[in-house]
């Protein structure tokens, strides 16, 4: 396999940050149309929800393997496959005539998102010049963060104006799935491993469980508050506002993903720990505002949280991406796995929690 050097610039970070906008739309651009495939197909909620399950699944799946292939393989290896199922999974959704139709397209959607985030996101960081690593952590996790929301905002306005929407919105995602390939196949293959190949789990060392979990006490929570507001919100806009449309629905998850990307653009120049801290106090503010709609019956508290919730993730992310380009050298960056030079230190502990989790 070729280990031809990289390309390394703004150019090119911008072009493989692409890669990571074009799967994330496709993570999040079929919670708005759910309620349209639950009218034509008819199913329910028992049923959405092992649909979700099914991404979850394909999720954690990849997630346990796909960063050491991507350190032993390069970079691109692991994302022409990626861009490859996340095309299968926007054709699946755009013919969809069943359930489990459906389920598949979910689950391959989380086998791409899985494979991104192993491997793409590392890709971002690795196309950067030396001394400009924060600025790829930054684009990297802004590139996710973008996705996130433009996946939903489109759908919902489709689903809103056009009585088929789901044949519009995939097929421009498949649209730019495919430049997202010509981004992939542009680029040199890299391996960042070499030697033996074997294939570990997940693990940590015993002496730094403590700042692990001190990590993951930032992040994990943040990103809870996200999927909770994005699963949890379109129910209750529909009890406070009792309006059931797929529009507000996308919009509010687009205004929430756009505040953790205006968060992560206002915290470019702090350090790692106060990002962190920033997005716990958001997220627990997010909480709190949840709290407060259910009892009031508000709207606007409710779109108070999903702002904050935003807020809370992206800090959480930008804290964690920053911390694995500062602090890992590129032969760990994509794996969930003991590198040689880990040291059990604050600064070093919450890139690990942020892979494993």
């Amino acid at each position: 396999m070729s280990n031809t050097p990289l390309r390394r610039g703004t150019l090119a970070v911008v072009r493989t940050a692409w890669i990571v906008t074009a799967i994330f739309i496709l993570s999040n651009a079929a919670t708005p149309l759910y309620l349209h495939w639950q009218h034509t197909l008819g199913f329910g909620a028992g049923i959405l929800t092992t649909i979700f399950a099914c991404y979850i699944a394909g999720l954690l799946l990849t997630l346990t393997v796909a960063g050491q292939l991507s350190d032993y393989y390069g970079r691109k290896a692991l994302l022409v496959p990626c861009v490859g199922f996340a095309v299968i999974a926007a054709v699946l959704f755009d013919q969809a005539q069943s359930v489990g139709m459906l389920m598949l397209a979910r689950f391959l959607t989380g086998i791409s998102v899985g494979l991104v985030v192993s491997g793409g996101m590392a890709n971002v960081v690795d196309h950067a010049e030396p001394h400009r690593k924060h600025f790829a952590s930054l684009m990297a996790s802004m590139a996710m963060v973008a996705g996130a929301g433009m996946g939903p905002m489109l759908a919902g306005t489709a689903a809103h104006y056009l009585a088929a929407p789901e044949h519009v919105v995939f097929r421009i995602e498949v649209g730019l799935l495919l430049l997202a390939l010509l981004a992939v196949v542009s680029q040199p293959n890299h391996r960042q491993s070499y030697g033996e190949f074997r294939l570990r789990l997940p693990s940590v060392p015993r002496a730094n469980v403590g700042v692990v979990l001190t990590g993951i006490s930032f992040f994990g929570p943040g990103l809870t508050a996200t999927s909770f507001v994005l699963s949890l919100g379109p129910k209750l806009m529909s009890t406070f506002l009792h309006v059931n449309s797929p529009l507000v629905t996308g919009g509010m998850a687009f205004a929430m993903f756009m505040v953790a990307l205006g968060a992560q653009l206002l915290a470019k120049k702090l350090p790692a720990q106060k990002i962190f801290m920033l997005s716990g106090v958001s997220t627990v503010a997010a909480m709190c505002c949840v709290w407060t709609a259910l009892e009031l019956g508000s709207a606007p508290w409710l779109v108070l949280s999903a702002l904050l919730a935003g807020a809370g993730q992206g800090l959480g992310q930008l804290g964690g991406l920053t911390l694995i380009a500062d602090n890992v050298p590129s032969e760990c960056r994509a794996k969930p796995t003991p590198c040689s030079i880990w040291a059990p230190t604050f600064r070093r502990a919450p890139y690990r929690c942020w892979l494993v989790f």
